[in-house]
C-alpha cells in the first residue's frame, strides 16, 4: 500500500520483517508487503439512546451505558479473544473499534500505532470477519476473492501480483481445492457453513489488512469445522497481522491458540486483559489469587472455569466485583503502561494517509461491479429465464384473448376492446417486472452492506451497475413481448408504429423494473416494499386515465393523472397507434372518426408525442436516481 512512511519502529521488532517484500514471499499469505499496526484503545466507553420500555418503567437516564471506560492493546502477530458472557459488550467493543456502530455515542481515545484513528483511513487497512457469512450466492470462491482484491487492494497491485497474491490467501485458508465451487445460498446451495466461514475470512484477506476483527468465526460450527477455521486463523496470525476475536465458550483445544485475552463482564466493564500464558496459566494464576475462589480441577477448560468462577454469583458469594479488583491489580497496571508505550507515536513518522477514499476510482468500482452483477444475473436463471419465460407465454396469452381486435375499428364497442388491448399489454407484465425484481435487489443490498462498510466501492458505481445490467434483459424482453402481441392482436402494419409500439414497451417495463429496485431501496424489508408496491399499482390503475378517462377525473385528484407513469404510457401507445387514424366510428353518443373519439374520451390531443417520450424517460432516471440515493444515504442495517 501507498502510505505515508514507516509507522511504527517496535511493530517490526514484534514481526521480523513483515513489510519486507523479499522476506515476506517466504511466508505463508505474505506475497504481498504489509505494514504491522498496533491498536491501542483507553477509556472507550459506549452509550446508547434509553430504550423506551427501561424510560417507562422509571429509569431516569437519558442514555444507556455499553461500555465502560475499556483499555486494551492489539499487537501484531498477536492473536486476541474478546470473551465475555452474554450480554458483555464484546461485538459491541469490536464493532465499535472497528467503526463499524451506526448508531450511540462513543467516548474515549483509540489509536493506532500512536495516531488517533481516522475511520476512512482505518477502512483501507483494516479487515472485518462479521459473524454472518454473507456473500454473492452466483459467484465462486475465486470470482469472490478476485472482486474484493480488485477493489481493495491499491491501484499500485499490477494484475500479475493481485492474482498471486489471491493464490496464496486461497492456500492458506484453504480454499484452493473448492476455487471453482459456487458459493450458493447458507443451508441450501453451495458451501458448507464451515467453508463459508473461511471464505469470509479470505474475501477479507485478500485486501491485505493490518489489523483484522472477527465476530464469533466458529460461531455454529462442530468441533471439526471449528479446528480447521482456528487453524486458518492461526495462519493470518503467523503471517504478522494484528487479529482479534469474539469467541464464545471455546473449547480448551480453541483457547489455547490465542495469545491474549481481554475477559468482559455485563456492563461492558473489563475484569481481565494481557496475556493467557502458557496452557492458559498467568490467566489462571490471576484468578487463583483472588479470596475465595477455587483452583481449576485438573484438565479443566480454562475458558469453561474462568467463565463459571467470574459470574455475578460467585461476586456477590465472595462479595467482590471482578472489575474493581482488576482495575486495582498489577496485570491492569502492565497493559496500562503498555498503552502509553504504544500511544506515543515513533520519531520521524507521520499518520497513515491516502490519496483517495477508496482503492479504485469511479470508474473501475463500476466496471468491476458490472462484471460481477453479470455473473449473477447469468447465474440466475429462477429470475431471468423464468421472467422470459413468463413473457412469452403472457405474451402469447395476451395475443390470443385479444386475437385480431387491431383492425376492428369501426364502433365504440370493438375500439374499446383495442384499447383494452394495449391497456394489457402495458399493465400485465410491468407489475410482473417490478415484482420480481425485488428479490433480486434485496439479497444484493444485503451483501451491498458488507461490502461498502469494508470501503470497497462507493454506492453509486455499484448502483449504476445494478440498473445497467437490468437493460439487456429488459431489451429482450421488450422485443420478444412487442413482435408476438403486436402481430397476434394485428395493430396497424407500419414500421413507424411497430417501432414506436416497442419503444413505449421498453420504456415502460424500464421504469417498472427500477420502481420495483426504488422501493426496496427505500424500504427495510422486502415484504414491505411488496406491499408498498402493491398500494400504488392500484392507484396507477385506477388513476391512469383508462378506467376513469382524464376529463371525468376529479379535480382533487388530477395532479397524480400527472404524476402517474402509466397514464403517460397510455397516452403515448395509443396516440402512436390510433391518433392518426381516421376511420369513422360509430357508437351510442358519438360520431367521428377514431382520431376525435381519442381526443374526446381521453382528452389525448395532437403535439404530445415528444413529450411523452420526455417525460417517462424522466421517471426511469427518477426512480433510479431515487434507487442510488437510498443506497448512499439509508442504511437499514442498524449496529
Amino acid at each position: 500500500m501507498k502510505k505515508s512512511q514507516t509507522i511504527v519502529s517496535q511493530d517490526h521488532d514484534l514481526v521480523n520483517s513483515a513489510s519486507n517484500g523479499t522476506d515476506a514471499k517466504t511466508k505463508k499469505g505474505m506475497i504481498l508487503p504489509f505494514q504491522p499496526l498496533t491498536m491501542n484503545f483507553h477509556n472507550v466507553n459506549y452509550f446508547v439512546d434509553m430504550p423506551k420500555e427501561m424510560s417507562s418503567q422509571g429509569v431516569p437516564e437519558t442514555r444507556l451505558q455499553l461500555l465502560s471506560n475499556v483499555s486494551g492493546v492489539f499487537s501484531p502477530g498477536v492473536l486476541t479473544a474478546l470473551v465475555g458472557s452474554s450480554g458483555a459488550g464484546k461485538t459491541t467493543l469490536m464493532d465499535v473499534l472497528a467503526g463499524r456502530k451506526t448508531s450511540g455515542y462513543v467516548e474515549g481515545e483509540i489509536k493506532i500505532s500512536g495516531y488517533l484513528k481516522e475511520q476512512k483511513t482505518f477502512a483501507r487497512i483494516s479487515g472485518y470477519v462479521e459473524q454472518s457469512d454473507i456473500h454473492s450466492p452466483q459467484l465462486t470462491v475465486h470470482e469472490s476473492l478476485w472482486f474484493s482484491s480488485f477493489l481493495r487492494l491499491p491501484k499500485e497491485v499490477n494484475e500479475e501480483q493481485r492474482r498471486e497474491f489471491v493464490e496464496e490467501v486461497m492456500q492458506l485458508v484453504e480454499l484452493d481445492s473448492l476455487r471453482h465451487a459456487l458459493v450458493g445460498l447458507p443451508g441450501n446451495t453451495g458451501l458448507s457453513t464451515e467453508q463459508r466461514k473461511r471464505l469470509t475470512i479470505a474475501v477479507e484477506l485478500v485486501a491485505n489488512p493490518s489489523i483484522i476483527f472477527m465476530d464469533e468465526p466458529t460461531s455454529g460450527l462442530d468441533a471439526r469445522a471449528a479446528a480447521i477455521v482456528m487453524r486458518t486463523v492461526r495462519n493470518t496470525v503467523d503471517t504478522g497481522r494484528t487479529v482479534v476475536c469474539t469467541i464464545h465458550q471455546p473449547s480448551i483445544e480453541i483457547f489455547e491458540t490465542f495469545d491474549e485475552l481481554l475477559l468482559m463482564k455485563r456492563g461492558g466493564r473489563v475484569i481481565y486483559g494481557g496475556k493467557l500464558g502458557e496452557k492458559s496459566q498467568t490467566m489462571i494464576d490471576y484468578f487463583q489469587e483472588i479470596s475465595g475462589i477455587p483452583p481449576i480441577p485438573n484438565g479443566y477448560n480454562p475458558a469453561t472455569w474462568m467463565l463459571e468462577i467470574s459470574t455475578p454469583f460467585v461476586e456477590e458469594r465472595i462479595t467482590k466485583d471482578f472489575a474493581v479488583i482488576y482495575c486495582n491489580s498489577q496485570q491492569y497496571r502492565d497493559v496500562e503502561a503498555s498503552i502509553q508505550r504504544f500511544s506515543i507515536p515513533p520519531e520521524q513518522s507521520e499518520p497513515l494517509k491516502f490519496s483517495s477514499t477508496y482503492s479504485k476510482d469511479a470508474i473501475s468500482q463500476f466496471s468491476i461491479c458490472l462484471w460481477k452483477q453479470n455473473l449473477v444475473y447469468w447465474r440466475s436463471p429462477m429470475y431471468n429465464v423464468v421472467r422470459l419465460v413468463f413473457t412469452t407465454v403472457s405474451a402469447i396469452i395476451i395475443g390470443t384473448i385479444f386475437w385480431d381486435v387491431g383492425s376492428k375499428r369501426d364502433s365504440t364497442q370493438n375500439l374499446f376492446v383495442v384499447l383494452g388491448a394495449l391497456y394489457s399489454s402495458v399493465l400485465f407484465l410491468g407489475v410482473n417486472n417490478a415484482s420480481s425484481v425485488q428479490p433480486v435487489v434485496s439479497i444484493e443490498r444485503t451483501v451491498f452492506y458488507r461490502e461498502k462498510a469494508a470501503g470497497m466501492y462507493s454506492p453509486f458505481p455499484y448502483a449504476f451497475a445494478q440498473g445497467l445490467v437490468e437493460i439487456p434483459y429488459i431489451l429482450v424482453q421488450t422485443i420478444s413481448y412487442g413482435i408476438i402481441t403486436y402481430f397476434l392482436i394485428n395493430f396497424e402494419r407500419t414500421a413507424g408504429k411497430f417501432f414506436l409500439y416497442l419503444l413505449f414497451m421498453l420504456l415502460t417495463f424500464t421504469y417498472f423494473t427500477f420502481y420495483g429496485m426504488m422501493v426496496v431501496g427505500l424500504t427495510p424489508t422486502q415484504n414491505l416494499a411488496s406491499v408498498i408496491s402493491s398500494a400504488f399499482y392500484s392507484l396507477w390503475n385506477l388513476l391512469s386515465g383508462f378506467l376513469v378517462p382524464k376529463p371525468q377525473i376529479p379535480g382533487w385528484w388530477i395532479w397524480f393523472y400527472y404524476v402517474c407513469p402509466i397514464a403517460w404510457t397510455l397516452r403515448g401507445i395509443i396516440t402512436s397507434q390510433l391518433g392518426d387514424v381516421e376511420t369513422m366510428v360509430i357508437g351510442p353518443g358519438f360520431e367521428g372518426s377514431v382520431k376525435d373519439f381519442i381526443e374526446a374520451r381521453f382528452g389525448y390531443g395532437p403535439g404530445m408525442f415528444g413529450v411523452t417520450v420526455v417525460v417517462l424517460v424522466g421517471f426511469i432516471l427518477f426512480f433510479f436516481s431515487v434507487f442510488a440515493i437510498s443506497l448512499k444515504v439509508l442504511n437499514f442495517q442498524k449496529r
